[in-house]
């Protein structure tokens, strides 16, 4: 001990005044356990309808009071059947959470106890010991409540009361002559239509319903709760900022925020290590001030290694952690895990795109919505899967969407270890946002907050205001009719209070906390730059295939500059179906399918079976309409993308909505919430591949284009060979090619007559294909007519075992191949593959069920099989 302070502790004996006490390390107690939850006593309409749920009973915390009910069998799995809404009521019923908490001498003399709340859903209240210490309106937000004065030696009792959302909001909405346009209106006669409370809060929009989920109002705190022990100062925040990158070297940041209670004197040591283990520490000796201190230390990088895109290097992470120390003690610590990277969006004439480490990428990927409806049920290893499976589906881009709410940490983590880019929305997800100034101030700190949490994630390439607000409000019907009711100056007052949102309030917390990342106002956007979702600048929602009706071939039309949704529906594999459904007869129209199919409000198979006798037929049974609609959404999405890559580089992103499911479901998703791909997973994989051919017939020519990620021109051959559906060669056309880096170059174009030699167009095809060196690493098939319209053969399929693994062999002409193990569940590594006569392919097949029940199980499906 120095001898200054053991002068004045010794002073402070003699003297009776007490000394001042040696800081301490920060600690942090979980309040994660020992949770009870009952229905508020003040709700007496739910306190006598559900009198068991008005007594205490345990609760799981992080959660919500529906997943605790559920565990207790009080209600039903809303995910199975028609369950749905027999589990409306308890989102619509306040709710009461209690915990004691253990308050020691020891931890009554730390100098500070703050109790803090990662997420509380939403309209919430907190007493300690009678005493009420914080209301919160925001699930976005992290809470900090200072309990020391509200804490005793002893037993503390903690309480959250959770008013329900729509209760809340209900009478100040219905009392507004035009409510803010919103969402998707409720399917369970809780708001009328046309009058969502969901605008005005800042909660997960999706619990609202979506066109592709369910209607579950969570409740409860839905992310962890812990006591905070410190004295004198901690280290609130930590962010590190990438002031230059070069070759030679890279010039960092390390910039603190220190709160601290009074003035005094401490030292930010801050450890940058190398992804190779290599170490280097920089010291700083700071003055601190009672308050929010900022303080930046600078790191310089020599040779520093390059953050790169899947696809274009490696993905070097390095690891900055500041220390305080205060009297020689370390008090506190914080971390970050960074990755060195340059990020610029492409402009210019409408351009839109991303430049990463001065290389134009083009963005291949899809749409992310939240992976449950109960966030706190989804974990790193239910995430990985997916991720994994988009980086394996040659992806490159993720787009976490804004309807839902700011994944965990790990999500990011995943990310920048698989070099998946992140196009991250702030959660805003499509309804017309509140004009006030106190909704605008609780968004500020929520974005600075998020921003803060998970700005320094390399994989992070763009922040985005959100989904749709912006071009709802220039775009849509219901929005210009709002305008229209409400007059020109509360039309002015609502749409001056989203431009200060999204292009300052929004922009800010990215310029101030993430300087490296661009931002984004919103998902369609120009970024003020004329008008939005329109081909000819910034980034483009296409719906006009799907929602509009229209032709597949509707998206060969024109070149947008970036496509950040587009998509179309398929049912999941039917052991998914089965698992929600049961094992009764099923059609498109029975009852449980669709309670799980939100599209048109539950009419969307019809749209599923619009495009199916449009372009494949009347399906047979359920089975079959399973796997015609799989075989649509693949084709239909195939042709989307490979037209988007071909148009390169006007266009230079295409991102298809969507990959995941919320809950099992009838959607847009390339694998289902059972984790099931469906064939458009297995599709991407082809169609995002490095290199592809694209063969676009329109009328009587075929239009031949090559493409090329490489960042090196690559030497290559295509051709295109012509068949009957006897497997008689028609003709053949190709030539040698060198693909330019970065590339799509169109090579030919050819014409019936000479491609198909005068065959008829229903018995004929031809197959175009692109080889590097001796590898075909492309396919592409060519017919003149939609599937239903061609006279394909039998095909002749026929499998053979090996453990675990299937040969499939065709004997003529497959199309659409489909391994359908029916209600067992299985994951082959390869499936809805074309393949030509006599040629086979060798799958591996995941699955708890044996090689034996897999052979007895599977059937192999194809176009030609059906006739």
């Amino acid at each position: 001990m120095r001898r200054s302070l053991r002068t004045a502790l010794l002073m402070a004996l003699l003297t009776g005044i007490a000394a001042p006490a040696v800081a301490a390390p920060r600690s942090a107690i979980s309040l994660d356990d020992g949770w009870q939850a009952r229905i508020a006593p003040s709700d007496g309409t739910a306190v006598a309808a559900h009198r068991s749920e008005a007594r205490w009973f345990p609760a799981k915390v992080p959660g919500s009071i529906q997943q605790d009910l559920i565990a207790r069998h009080r209600v039903p799995d809303p995910f199975l059947s028609t369950n749905e809404a027999a589990i409306q009521w308890v989102g619509r019923t306040d709710w009461q959470y209690r915990r004691t908490l253990q308050v020691t001498p020891a931890l009554l003399a730390r100098d500070h106890l703050d109790l803090v709340f990662d997420g509380l859903d939403t309209f919430a209240t907190v007493t300690i010991n009678g005493q009420t210490a914080l209301s919160a309106a925001n699930a976005h937000r992290r809470f900090r409540i200072d309990a020391k004065r509200f804490l005793k030696a002893g037993a503390n009792e903690i309480l959250i009361t959770f008013a329900a959302p729509i209760r809340t909001l209900q009478p100040m909405v219905m009392a507004q002559q035009q409510s803010l346009p919103g969402e998707y209106d409720s399917a369970f006669g809780d708001e009328p239509k046309g009058r969502q409370t969901s605008p005005y809060i800042r909660k997960p929009k999706y619990h609202y319903g979506w066109d592709w989920g369910p209607r579950i109002l969570n409740v409860g705190p839905w992310r962890p709760v812990r006591l905070e022990a410190w004295d004198s100062a901690r280290i609130n925040t930590l962010r590190v900022e990438q002031d230059a990158l070069s070759d030679a070297e890279a010039r960092l940041s390390a910039k603190a925020t220190i709160q601290a209670d009074r003035p005094g004197i401490a030292q930010v040591r801050v450890t940058l290590t190398a992804p190779d283990g290599a170490r280097q520490d920089v010291v700083q000796q700071i003055t601190l001030a009672a308050g929010a201190n900022a303080v930046s230390l600078p790191i310089t990088v020599a040779r520093p290694e390059r953050w790169q895109p899947v696809g274009y290097g490696t993905q070097p992470l390095y690891r900055v952690t500041a220390a305080l120390t205060q009297d020689g003690t370390a008090t506190d610590t914080a971390e970050r895990r960074i990755g060195l990277r340059t990020v610029e969006l492409i402009r210019g004439g409408g351009a839109m795109g991303f430049r990463v480490n001065g290389i134009p990428i083009f963005a291949k990927g899809a749409n992310v919505i939240p992976f449950d409806s109960f966030p706190t049920r989804v974990t790193p290893a239910s995430m990985r899967p997916l991720l994994t499976a988009a980086r394996d589906a040659n992806m490159n881009m993720l787009r976490v969407w804004g309807g839902g709410y700011y994944l965990d940490d790990a999500f990011y983590d995943m990310a920048d270890e698989m070099g998946l880019m992140v196009w991250q929305d702030f959660m805003f997800g499509g309804s017309v946002t509140p004009p006030d100034a106190a909704f605008r101030e609780t968004v500020r700190i929520e974005a600075e907050e998020q921003v803060e949490r998970i700005g320094n994630h390399p994989s992070i390439v763009l922040w985005s205001g959100g989904n749709e607000i912006l071009a709802g409000w220039e775009n849509w019907g219901d929005r210009k009719a709002f305008k229209k009711a409400v007059g020109a100056d509360e039309q002015e007052r609502i749409g001056a209070g989203m431009a200060v949102l999204f292009d300052r309030v929004l922009r800010d917390a990215v310029l101030t906390r993430a300087p490296g990342t661009p931002y984004w106002p919103g998902s369609p956007s120009t970024d003020y730059d004329g008008p939005v979702d329109t081909d000819a600048a910034g980034d483009r929602h296409f719906w006009d295939v799907w929602s509009g009706s229209k032709p597949v071939e509707r998206y060969l039309d024109s070149c947008p500059r970036f496509m950040s949704e587009y998509g179309f529906q398929a049912m999941p594999d039917m052991a998914t179906v089965r698992a929600f459904a049961g094992k009764g007869p099923l059609k498109p129209d029975s009852v449980v399918l669709k309670a799980h199919q939100k599209f048109l409000a539950g009419e969307g198979n019809d749209r599923l079976l619009l495009y199916m006798r449009d372009r494949l037929g009347e399906p047979r049974d359920i089975a079959d309409f399973v796997y015609l609609s799989q075989v649509n959404q693949a084709e239909a999405i195939a042709l989307a993308a490979l037209h988007h890559r071909s148009c390169r580089p006007v266009t230079m992103g295409s991102l298809f909505w969507q990959v995941n499911d919320v809950w099992p479901s009838i959607s847009w998703s390339s694998i289902d919430h059972d984790g099931r791909w469906k064939l458009l997973q297995f599709a991407a994989r082809r169609f995002f591949a490095p290199q592809v051919i694209v063969a676009e017939h329109t009328e009587s020519t075929t239009r031949i284009a090559l493409v090329s990620d490489a960042t090196t021109p690559t030497p290559a051959r295509w051709r295109v060979r012509a068949f009957d559906m006897a497997g008689k060669p028609l003709a053949e056309q190709g030539a040698a090619a060198t693909m330019p880096a970065l590339s799509a170059t169109d090579v030919a174009k050819l014409d019936d007559a000479t491609l198909f030699a005068g065959a008829d167009p229903a018995t004929s095809y031809a197959m175009a294909e692109l080889l590097v060196g001796d590898a075909v690493v492309s396919r592409a098939m060519i017919e003149r007519g939609v599937p239903k319209t061609m006279h394909y053969p039998d095909p002749g399929l026929s499998a053979t075992w090996d453990g675990n693994r299937v040969t499939v062999r065709a004997t003529a002409l497959a199309r659409a191949v489909m391994l359908d193990f029916g209600d067992v569940g299985a994951h082959p590594s390869d499936d809805g593959f074309d393949l030509l006569p006599g040629e086979s392919r060798t799958i591996s097949v995941t699955s708890k069920a044996s090689p034996k029940a897999l052979a007895a199980a599977l059937t192999l499906r194809s176009l030609g099989s059906r006739r």
